[in-house]
């Protein structure tokens, strides 16, 4: 797994260099600018949702009362762990919301670029469709409403967990990469739906190699730290690494599943 997070990781500097030597930016800027408008939307009123929850469970518990009364620093900062811990799960469920969200509406975009990208590596275009490619989007919103709810549950037992002092801090990490898996799992999806794989076949296939989807996600993430450049640069980066790392693997691949399934 650590060998294809690190190919999925170095497959964003192939990235970087195959967008400059093709000029595909138009395709990048224009998704870009949209998700970092979204994004500070949505951040902004995600982060006030989330303060108002944590404040509304300390006091509908009797939690902040309790505390006030017992006038103990070592509990003080065991709440004040918990609340941020609390605070940082919240905002990435939220995140991942808005994540399928703009997956799907995105999806016709994210998929043509995806599109694009191979046909320029295996120097043929791939011919268009329309009632292909209506199917395509329908079965990529599928997929993504069955990966919110699968990484809904695990969040939402995740935040539970972050409840229990001290093994609690650990849940951020864990939300993190379950995060960075399914959004990987979304790039790599694009690769598998214009092959027209069913959807447990890109399963299947993701399944296999977790260490790219965990490694394209980790990326997205870090490119969550260069505000504003890296926000628009974000989403269709990853479409693309993701799309460079599966090609040397994708054939070989979706034979040994095709072999499974026959």
């Amino acid at each position: 797994m650590l060998k294809e997070i690190i190919i999925s990781i170095q497959a964003y500097g192939a990235a970087h260099r195959f967008i400059k030597a093709h000029k595909l930016w138009k395709w990048i800027i224009v998704p870009g600018f949209l998700y970092m408008l979204l994004f500070i939307t949505g951040m902004y009123f995600f982060s006030q949702s989330a303060n108002n929850a944590i404040e509304w469970i300390a006091l509908k518990t009797g939690l902040k009362r309790w505390l006030d009364t017992l006038d103990s620093g070592f509990l003080g900062f065991i709440f004040t762990m918990g609340s941020m811990l609390l605070w940082i799960l919240l905002m990435l469920f939220y995140f991942s919301l808005f994540k399928y969200l703009f997956l799907i509406i995105g999806s016709p975009l994210f998929a043509y670029l995806s599109e694009k990208t191979e046909s320029i590596l295996e120097n043929k275009d791939f011919p268009f469709n329309t009632s292909q490619f209506l199917k395509d989007i329908v079965r990529g919103i599928k997929l993504a409403i069955r990966n919110s709810l699968w990484q809904t549950v695990y969040v939402l037992s995740i935040i539970f967990l972050s409840l229990i002092p001290l093994l609690g801090w650990l849940t951020p990490f864990l939300a993190l990469i379950l995060e960075c898996y399914y959004y990987g799992f979304s790039m790599l999806d694009y690769s598998m739906e214009r092959h027209k794989k069913s959807a447990s076949e890109s399963i299947a296939f993701v399944s296999a190699h977790k260490g790219l989807a965990i490694g394209n996600g980790i990326v997205f993430y870090l490119f969550h730290l260069l505000p504003v450049i890296g926000w628009i640069l974000a989403p269709a980066y990853a479409v693309v690494a993701a799309t460079l790392s599966i090609y040397p693997l994708k054939k070989e691949a979706l034979e040994k599943i095709q072999n499974n399934h026959g």
